[in-house]
């Protein structure tokens, strides 16, 4: 995983943090949603993602006249065979890369719920299963509102983390533009060296161990706590849900298992719960007119409930 970290700064500069959010949601069997302006390198983050994994990737331009089965793919009739036959869609792939999501209609976004939750896509009756192992990767601008379509917190719910992509400090942008200086092309990774790293076997191992760390009661009731917690925080109008809390966990014990611990610490918790929570969470009103956000909500809650020792 480290090597993995390597090969895409070959590319990328400056987002080791988003880096190691798509290593623990690969690792938790769970998809991330990034957020970021554009011109942040988000889809060329990606791309050098699965190519340093050594996985097929597949993008997904999300527009308003996008049909559902145009991801998950539909019966088309051969007249050769005098049938209908299944052409699969671009989500039958190990990494998808879902790009500007919002910009598609809500019966298109729905197309994705089963594969992302079941792995497999239903049609005509018959169940498909994706290949192992599965990452949906999806963008969104959060500036630009004209012409979006808001997830749904269904939707929302099935991402185990959402990845603030910020714009990178004043070095690394200097790091950049020296890159293009000398001939950087991001449309050709193979220029830039980003070779595979890992084999699909090894991620499925690496899924195996984070998921095999040990955690203690007295953690999984610190887990159960703070999920109360935002239920019963006067600024939230609805609370995170026990599919939060097991995403939680699974993302502490990925964390856990990249730094070597052999359990999940009240340490690992706090370090995931934020990417993992913060858009599980729904203010009310009035704290959404006063400027509250839900990173500073989470904050709060983890202050005030008692860690175990």
């Amino acid at each position: 995983m480290h090597r993995v970290r390597l090969e895409v700064g070959k590319a990328v500069v400056g987002q080791d943090g988003t880096v190691t959010g798509l290593l623990i949601a690969l690792l938790s069997r769970g998809h991330v949603l990034l957020e970021g302006v554009p011109g942040v390198a988000k889809t060329l983050l990606v791309r050098s993602f699965s190519r340093a994994l050594g996985l097929d990737t597949h993008r997904v331009q999300f527009t308003p006249d996008l049909m559902p089965g145009d991801v998950t793919g539909s019966l088309v009739y051969d007249a050769r065979a005098g049938g209908f036959e299944f052409r699969p869609g671009p989500v039958f792939t190990h990494v998808l890369l879902a790009d500007e999501i919002n910009r598609t209609p809500p019966k298109t976004q729905a197309a994705l719920l089963e594969a992302m939750e079941e792995r497999q896509v239903s049609s005509d009756g018959v169940s498909r299963a994706l290949p192992d192992p599965f990452l949906v990767a999806a963008t969104q601008n959060p500036i630009e509102h004209e012409g979006t379509y808001t997830l749904p917190e269904a939707q929302l719910d099935r991402f185990l983390l959402k990845l603030v992509v910020d714009l990178p400090g004043r070095d690394a942008e200097v790091d950049v533009l020296r890159r293009h200086a000398q001939g950087f092309d991001p449309r050709r990774l193979d220029d830039a060296g980003v070779t595979p790293t890992v084999t699909a076997a090894e991620i499925l191992a690496a899924q195996r161990a984070a998921a095999s760390v040990a955690v203690a009661d007295d953690v999984l009731g610190y887990v159960v706590d703070l999920a109360r917690a935002t239920r019963q925080s006067p600024s939230v109008q609805l609370g995170v849900s026990p599919r939060a809390t097991t995403g939680l966990l699974a993302a502490a014990k990925a964390w856990a298992w990249l730094g070597g611990y052999p359990a999940i610490t009240p340490d690992h918790v706090q370090t995931m719960l934020v990417p993992v929570w913060r858009h599980r969470i729904r203010l009310r009103p009035e704290a959404e007119i006063e400027g509250v956000s839900v990173d500073a909500i989470l904050t709060s809650v983890l202050h005030q409930t008692r860690v175990p020792i």
